[in-house]
């Protein structure tokens, strides 16, 4: 949005919405949003979904009649849940994963409705979440990484190539989620100890080392590349910064990825291709298949629940069995 432009105007639709839904539904929502915002610390990103997730329950609940959590019954609460994943009105169809954060926000809004004393009874206790299907994460093998870490600055000025360099060591490095390295502050850094402080979901901060590597490269970026770079702007503490002098965005780190996946030659569309969350994948299976225990790997990612870490264990299976599979005279099937 530019500066002068005026701040965007909810449509028609989207008034007509407003009035349609009870008062008192629209204040349970938004104290619960308040709630996940101040007590919860919960990531901008996730509460943004939650909102948009909770805006359909609360059309739907409109349209049927109620008028408030308190007259909200399982077969509401069911019925809902159903159509999430068949789509229904003018929502099509969530993926699972979608379908089961928009579950996990409908049933802690009921949760909350209970406790703050705004219903009787949680409706939603009884009504069985939709089931996620366990799917393997991408990773890349080590030739592949080094590989899309030699194509990040590719036919670039050597400033903007030494900082898509930096920024990919940098994750692989770390395992950071690309928000967190977007979000990355020169004062986090702590290069010389081969460390960095990185601000995770929830305001949740964890201290990982820094490769090597990554310090090689990070160094030659923050002398010879960041302050060209940042001559162009207002200044900023990031770390990682665009060619105007501002912070670089989650949406430009992950279109430097995917042209440098693009340069190395690897997949960067359908199920098997490169994707913001591919060096994070990477870092953790390589960590494991070297040897690294899983609750260091949790801590090294910040995973609350190893119950989390440990799908890149299955990962590190799925190798073990092609490789028994191509190696083993007898493994024929």
């Amino acid at each position: 949005m530019t500066e002068n432009a005026e701040p965007d105007q909810p449509d028609a639709a989207d008034r007509r919405t407003e009035r349609s839904e009870p008062a008192a539904l629209r204040r349970a929502v938004r104290s619960y949003l308040d709630h996940l915002t101040v007590e919860r610390g919960l990531a901008a990103n996730t509460l943004s979904s939650y909102r948009r997730d909770l805006d359909r329950y609360l059309e739907v609940l409109a349209a049927a009649g109620v008028r408030d959590l308190a007259s909200v019954g399982p077969r509401e609460v069911a019925a809902h849940l159903a159509t999430l994943r068949a789509g229904g009105g003018d929502h099509p169809p969530l993926s699972a994963a979608s379908a089961a954060r928009a579950a996990s926000a409908v049933r802690g809004l009921h949760r909350f409705a209970v406790r703050e004393g705004i219903a009787p009874v949680d409706p939603a206790r009884e009504v069985k979440p939709p089931t996620l299907p366990k799917r393997l994460p991408k990773a890349l093998d080590v030739s592949q990484v080094e590989a899309l870490l030699a194509a990040a600055g590719a036919g670039l000025d050597e400033p903007l190539a030494l900082r898509n360099r930096a920024l990919l060591e940098f994750l692989y490095s770390t395992g950071a989620r690309i928000s967190e390295a977007v979000g990355c502050a020169v004062d986090d850094l702590a290069l010389d100890e081969g460390a960095v402080l990185l601000h995770g979901k929830g305001g949740k901060q964890r201290l990982v080392p820094v490769g090597g590597y990554a310090r090689e490269v990070l160094d030659a970026y923050l002398v010879r590349a960041r302050p060209g770079l940042l001559a162009g702007g207002r200044g900023t503490s990031a770390v990682f910064v665009n060619a105007r002098g501002g912070r670089l965005s989650r949406q430009s780190a992950w279109a430097i990825l995917r042209r440098a996946a693009e340069h190395a030659g690897l997949p960067v569309d359908g199920a098997h291709g490169v994707s913001p969350h591919t060096l994070r994948h990477s870092y953790a299976t390589h960590l494991l298949d070297g040897g690294a225990d899983i609750r260091v790997v949790q801590e090294l990612l910040g995973h609350a629940s190893v119950t989390t870490t440990q799908v890149y264990t299955l990962v590190t299976v799925e190798r073990l069995r092609e490789v028994y599979a191509t190696a083993h005279p007898r493994a024929r099937n």
